[in-house]
């Protein structure tokens, strides 16, 4: 089989993993808070399922990262990955107490380690040119998910069978369904999935630093971080002719993420260049990405844990209208990444991520203003919550896409995985889940509206601090 071909079963497997992962999200997500009812479970442990899969991706994304940076295999990572989501979506469907239940959102979540590696693969193979354009395909996928998971609830929720010692019914059955999804990509990733090598090297007949200030400059047009030192001569993401490195020979080694591999292995040799992980995390252009994303993936997923007990005490929905709602949300992230796609080839990655996060600043006010005290008939208490949930999801897309793109090009390669792995993991998705019931008496449950609306201000100074501090970055 040929390179080329082999790459696009790669392709097409990977978007098959992120798809899986948005269905399981879709399918799980709606039933969670009613499954645990059934079990006498006290409100916090809602907080407690999301947050444990959340906390065991954090936990296994740079481990996983680590790996996969060491050995550029991403094959043999997936595969391990996998074992842990069959094996915690079959704890889930075997249930029995809330006990079970929490243990296994835990194992699955070990198994969301992988998108760091994949997420590193990516970054190993794409230009910065077209990184953003790729990240955002990948993450549409798992957004179509979204829109499949609420169709998959709509004949899931009619099961009522045994098997076995084994109930299957609608809380049941997502848990095997995810199950066999996992097997079947299981065998998928064994027999269509390749670790192929980056693309060849290509030549240019300029110096290695003009040439990486080239590469980067057609992506960012300003610099996102210039230091004083550099200040007169040249800076990240903007070209100085002036100031020119001479190399012997015309040859020069280009790799895709605006690196020169010449030039890195001689560095490698200097004692500067052996800094750790930790120290590139902490410099600043990096520190002000994570602060962003944190922000943002913090209350997102806030309004996630406390949108289902909002719909059931205001709205007396149930689970068919929880996955109606979840699957009109994925219509929205998925147009909203096929949206930051087409911007991505005219808006740099800086204007896409201030876009987001000033869509995300106007969705924390609305929630801050109309949903403290939700009162009025039911249409107007259902056109509140929607438009807040409509501005809280627009402003998703541009923030995920910016921010991954954005980090991949303010860190080494050889870090790539793992950097990948922190804002990915780092899209506390898992720290914002596990803030949401930091509250042990559950009183977040049971007053949802006024937790949502006490992050909501809390998050919108927050964000409004941090494009500050991005601007300052950006421009200082």
């Amino acid at each position: 089989m040929d390179v080329q071909r082999k790459k696009k079963w790669t392709n097409l497997t990977i978007g098959l993993l992120f798809l899986s992962g948005g269905i399981e999200y879709a399918v799980i997500l709606p039933t969670l808070w009613a499954y645990l009812q059934t079990l006498n479970a006290e409100p916090y442990f809602l907080g407690l399922g999301i947050s444990a899969f959340s906390f065991a991706g954090l936990i296994t994304g740079p481990l996983f990262g680590y790996w996969s940076d060491r050995t550029h295999k991403t094959k043999a990572i997936i595969l391990f990955a996998n074992l842990f989501q069959i094996a915690g979506n079959f704890m889930y469907f075997v249930g029995g107490s809330k006990w079970m239940l929490l243990s296994g959102r835990l194992v699955a979540g070990v198994g969301t380690g992988a998108g760091a590696s994949i997420f590193g693969y990516l970054s190993r193979t794409t230009t910065s040119q077209e990184r953003a354009t790729v990240f955002a395909a990948v993450m549409a996928c798992r957004q179509a998910g979204l829109l499949i998971g609420p169709a998959c609830n709509l004949f899931l929720r009619l099961c009522n069978f045994q098997v076995g010692p084994f109930v299957v019914d609608k809380f049941t059955s997502p848990g095997i369904f995810m199950c066999m999804v996992w097997l079947l990509l299981q065998i998928i990733v064994a027999t269509l999935y390749y670790d192929l090598p980056p693309p060849p090297l290509g030549h240019s007949s300029k110096a290695p630093a003009a040439a990486v200030r080239d590469a980067v400059e057609e992506e960012e047009e300003k610099p996102l971080v210039q230091h004083e030192e550099a200040a007169e001569s040249s800076s990240y993401g903007s070209t100085s002719t002036e100031h020119r490195e001479a190399v012997s020979g015309d040859e020069v080694r280009y790799v895709p993420n605006g690196h020169l591999a010449d030039e890195e292995a001689s560095l490698e040799k200097t004692p500067a260049y052996n800094f750790s992980s930790m120290t590139e995390y902490l410099r600043e252009e990096v520190v002000v990405l994570l602060t962003a994303q944190f922000i943002t993936l913090f209350n997102q997923t806030a309004l996630e844990t406390m949108v289902t007990p909002i719909t059931q005490k205001f709205l007396n929905f149930g689970e068919l209208e929880n996955s109606i709602m979840y699957f009109l949300c994925g219509v929205e992230v998925i147009a909203g990444f096929f949206l930051v796609r087409c911007l991505s080839t005219r808006l740099s990655d800086r204007i896409l991520l201030v876009l987001g996060l000033v869509i995300c600043n106007i969705a924390c006010a609305w929630c801050l203003f109309f949903l403290v005290r939700p009162r009025g008939t039911f249409t107007i208490l259902l056109t509140e919550l929607v438009v807040g949930v409509f501005l809280q999801v627009l402003g998703l897309p541009f923030v995920a896409v910016s921010q991954v793109s954005l980090f991949s090009k303010v860190t080494a390669e050889r870090t790539q995985g793992k950097a990948v792995s922190q804002i990915l993991k780092f899209r506390i998705e898992y720290s914002g889940r596990l803030g949401c019931e930091c509250d042990p008496c559950g009183r977040h449950i049971r007053n949802p509206q006024r937790s949502v609306c006490a992050r909501a201000g809390r998050d919108s100074v927050l964000l409004c601090m941090c494009k500050v501090q991005f601007s300052v970055s950006a421009y200082v």
